[in-house]
């Protein structure tokens, strides 16, 4: 295996060969050929139109003979870092095959998958979408792209974008759809998230927060105060819709664009502020100490800035611990988390999930088996040595930011304050056993800081991996990728298995139907042929004595018919079987006196058995 720096050389010489300026999926290709260069190399560039050239002589290798082990004894080398480039001959051009790109769009509660080449527009997604969405391209906004939005125009080449890719679609031109009812929709909204962009901006900063529909407005200006220092009141926003009239309205029933909506906050001046401001950013920093507890939160308009002052680093003066000392709230805890870390070590970092540890193995495990996650949980100490560089360059690398992101939910926790680790222990102890837990309770405050990957069972939770902070980029890369395949393994396991439960189901419910209708047609067969075979019904003057019965159902109807004094028992029985109270299941009552007349012979007359000249009976259901 090629140790980290051979790799580094190999992805130099790849990149310089092939054109592909995109790390990630550079490392991707190389991966699937076990970081075999030729390989690779020959599987971006085909064989029978590529060329390579060797910086080391001047000759001209068609890309099947390649071979590093017997390329010409080296001249002196070129200007060039790259070990090998691409030859563009004058009479043969260089051809790379075109990538298939797989693109999962979502728009409202619908998912449209798109397999488009690398060479095609994002117009021609659009062009696709308008057919699946019934959606005009002159109203759709395509969201998604880790580049900012894009022309309609560009060739998605141009992007450099992974195989598989997630966007969503806005229409904020075209009104919800209507509802027949609308307190099943606004049900269903409570029970969505909604992500938040918003921009700081005074200081061009923005934040992806995640919310629930149930989350007021109110909530969410509490947690901007936290991340940005600005208090609810000093808060000057845009971008709310216009039904978002008060504080108290959840963000379900605000109209704000679902899954995603953009917002800017800004900090409120007064108009003594606005004359004064030359005044105060000459002010002496210290002053602001005279000032009530309120305008002290405002401290940030006196010119300090927030990752600086008196030109030490920010890493030197930190306001505040990454988590509040015996956090219960694990919720509010870990806005505290996300907000400190990103003040630390900048916003391209992991999305660190907001919520209990039970809800991170909800949104991970408890899903269907092609939706779930692998579970990455950051253990953080700040008096580790290690902490801060693990943070800074392996935790914030992007490649590590986006590989996380796309298939991990990320969950965090601080053990720095003694009361903070006792109560992760606790519920390591509770979800993972106690072995793991006594695996973390001896870790030294030096190995930390510590990343967990865990993979849901059937039955339990495993821990994968326990990696610890002495790591590199390569390296953490390496782990991650390695549980990665061990999860998709079982995953795809799961599929089968999901998919076979739900084949089972179905058989099993069409088994049950079956028996279902061959009972009913039994039956309806059985009351039709008794039906059939009841003696007609007597005129009201016979010359035979005549009994009417008047025969009450459950649902409250009447049933009733004459029959002639000297009829059997059983032929009432089988003119109540024929309207569908077969006397198995029901029993005929008489009021007064009361007795079950079910009980009686069958064989006796109606005179004989006491149900002349009339009676009223009614149906009851045998228990």
């Amino acid at each position: 295996m090629a140790s980290n720096m051979d790799r580094e050389m190999i992805l130099a010489d790849f990149q310089a060969c092939t054109g592909i300026e995109n790390i990630d999926e550079a490392i991707t290709l190389l991966e699937q050929n076990n970081w075999d260069l030729v390989a690779a190399i020959n599987g971006v560039i085909p064989q029978e139109n590529g060329i390579l050239q060797s910086d080391y002589g001047g000759e001209t290798i068609p890309g099947p003979a390649f071979d590093p082990a017997n390329r010409p004894a080296p001249a002196p080398p070129s200007s060039s870092s790259s070990a090998f480039r691409p030859v563009m001959p004058s009479r043969q051009i260089v051809e790379r095959q075109p990538r298939m790109l797989d693109f999962r769009v979502e728009y409202r509660d619908r998912n449209v998958d798109v397999v488009l080449e690398d060479s095609c527009t994002v117009g021609e997604i659009k062009q696709i979408l308008e057919n699946e969405l019934q959606i005009p391209v002159s109203k759709m906004l395509l969201k998604g792209w880790k580049t900012g939005d894009v022309e309609d125009s560009t060739v998605l080449k141009s992007l450099h974008l992974p195989k598989n890719n997630s966007l969503y679609v806005l229409t904020p031109d075209l009104p919800p759809p209507s509802s027949s009812s609308h307190a099943g929709a606004l049900q269903e909204s409570l029970n969505q998230n909604f992500m938040l962009i918003i921009t700081h901006r005074e200081v061009q900063r923005e934040y992806n927060l995640n919310f629930s529909g149930s989350s007021t407005i109110q909530e969410v200006k509490r947690n901007v105060y936290d991340l940005t220092s600005i208090p609810v009141r000093h808060q000057l926003w845009e971008g709310w819709p216009t039904t978002a009239t008060d504080d108290s309205m959840c963000l379900a029933e605000s109209g704000l664009s679902y899954p995603c909506h953009r917002l800017t906050v800004g900090r409120r001046s007064s108009p003594a502020q606005t004359r004064e401001q030359s005044e105060e950013q000459s002010t002496d920093v210290h002053m602001v100490s005279d000032s009530d507890g309120d305008d002290f939160e405002d401290a940030s308009e006196f010119g300090v800035d927030d990752g600086e002052v008196f030109g030490m680093a920010s890493s030197a003066l930190r306001k505040s611990p990454m988590m509040p000392e015996n956090a219960e709230n694990e919720e509010e805890a870990l806005l505290q988390f996300a907000a400190e870390f990103s003040s630390r070590y900048g916003d391209c970092h992991p999305v660190f999930f907001i919520g209990s540890l039970e809800a991170a193995f909800q949104e991970a495990f408890y899903v269907k088996a092609r939706d779930r996650k692998l579970l990455a949980i950051y253990l953080h100490h700040d008096e580790s040595v290690l902490t801060n560089v693990f943070c800074s360059q392996m935790l914030c690398a992007e490649s590590i930011v986006s590989y996380l992101s796309q298939n991990f939910i990320t969950w965090a926790w601080d053990l720095t304050k003694d009361a903070n680790r006792a109560r992760f222990l606790t519920m390591c102890n509770r979800h993972f056993g106690s072995v793991v837990a006594q695996t973390i309770r001896t870790q030294k405050t030096d190995q930390f800081p510590l990343f967990l990957i865990i993979m849901g069972k059937r039955s339990s939770n495993e821990v994968l991996n326990v990696i610890q902070g002495n790591t590199t980029v390569d390296e953490l890369m390496m782990r991650l990728m390695a549980a990665m395949e061990i999860f998709t393994a079982q995953q795809q396991e799961d599929i089968k298995d999901e998919r076979e439960a739900h084949e089972r189901e179905m058989a099993e419910q069409f088994r049950l139907e079956q028996i279902r209708k061959e009972q009913e047609e039994e039956r309806e067969a059985i009351r039709l042929s008794l039906e059939q075979a009841l003696p007609p019904e007597p005129k009201e003057e016979n010359a035979e004595p005549v009994s009417k019965l008047r025969i009450r159902t459950p649902s409250g109807e009447f049933l009733e018919r004459r029959f002639l004094a000297s009829n059997k028992l059983q032929i009432v029985f089988d003119f109540v079987a024929s309207k569908g109270f077969p006397w198995d299941e029901f029993k005929l009552l008489s009021t007064f006196p009361r007795r079950d007349v079910t009980q009686l012979d069958p064989n006796k007359s109606l005179l004989e058995v006491k149900l002349f000249p009339q009676e009223t009976l009614f149906l009851e259901a045998k228990e």
